[in-house]
């Protein structure tokens, strides 16, 4: 990602109020899952386009790269999570994580524990961008207060492959809403179709509801002001995800059970 070079800042408390945000951390933070697309070349654009959107809104986002893609964790994640935050800016943190969420996979095949050490081991982020692929997304969210974020550009691949995503979601874990960025210029018009395919699929075959979508023009400067429909999809996220709400879902996690394949299901063309 174009904004994840910044030199490393300290992440030392600046003042005495510092202790007291760290205590609440826990119960303020919120959790968007973004579901992963190796299909997308401007995935990265993309998240920053996010998070752009919380910082003008006064948030500080911990990015959790876990795609199929992303970087392989540091070493240290096993004994010390916190050391492996990179701190990028006073609006953006970033944390390698490739295969994470797995390591924290319980008995009952849930990962929801990895919600819990994320928040712990960076307890100044108000936001967590949890990037990875629908089938870990699942075990770490599953029923959880949460609306998860598709990833897609014009690039047919990367429509299914958001689509087989969504598909996923709504069966293995009950989350039927879902918001939707595009790496496109918004004045393109067939982003507006890809939206309406993937809308229109959604409802026809799954019971599912795309609320919202945006583009973020990868063409454009980091420097270019901030969409309004980005803004507005930022705050619908915020609004889907109640502080706290995925940390208290997590202590009673339940084991993960495939939905029963409905006709529907079966015949969603991906």
């Amino acid at each position: 990602m174009r904004n994840f070079s910044l030199p490393h800042q300290s992440s030392a408390p600046q003042d005495q109020a510092d202790g007291l945000r760290r205590l609440f951390a826990s119960s303020r933070v919120r959790f968007i899952p973004v579901v992963s697309n190796p299909h997308v070349v401007g995935s990265g654009v993309l998240l920053e386009g996010l998070c752009a959107a919380f910082a003008e809104l006064g948030l500080h986002t911990l990015v959790v790269d876990a795609g199929e893609t992303s970087p392989k964790p540091s070493e240290l994640a096993s004994v010390d999570l916190s050391s492996c935050v990179d701190r990028l800016s006073k609006d953006v943190s970033y944390l390698a994580a490739r295969g994470l969420p797995m390591r924290y996979i319980n008995a009952n095949g849930s990962a929801a524990q990895f919600l819990e050490a994320v928040t712990d081991a960076a307890p100044h982020a108000d936001v967590v961008l949890l990037h990875a692929s629908a089938a870990e997304l699942a075990r770490v969210v599953a029923l959880r207060e949460v609306r998860p974020v598709l990833l897609a550009d014009t690039d047919s691949q990367s429509v299914t492959h958001a689509y087989a995503g969504m598909k996923w979601l709504a069966s293995r874990a009950g989350l039927m809403v879902y918001s939707l960025l595009l790496a496109s210029s918004p004045q393109l018009r067939l982003s507006d179709r890809i939206a309406q395919q993937i809308s229109s699929c959604a409802d026809g075959f799954l019971g599912a509801v795309l609320r919202d979508w945006a583009c973020v023009d990868p063409k454009c400067p980091p420097t270019a002001p901030i969409a309004p429909e980005v803004r507005h999809l930022a705050r619908e996220l915020l609004m889907a995800a109640p502080p706290g709400a995925a940390l208290e879902a997590s202590v009673n996690a339940s084991p993960l059970r495939p939905a029963q394949r409905s006709p529907f299901l079966s015949a969603a063309a991906v």
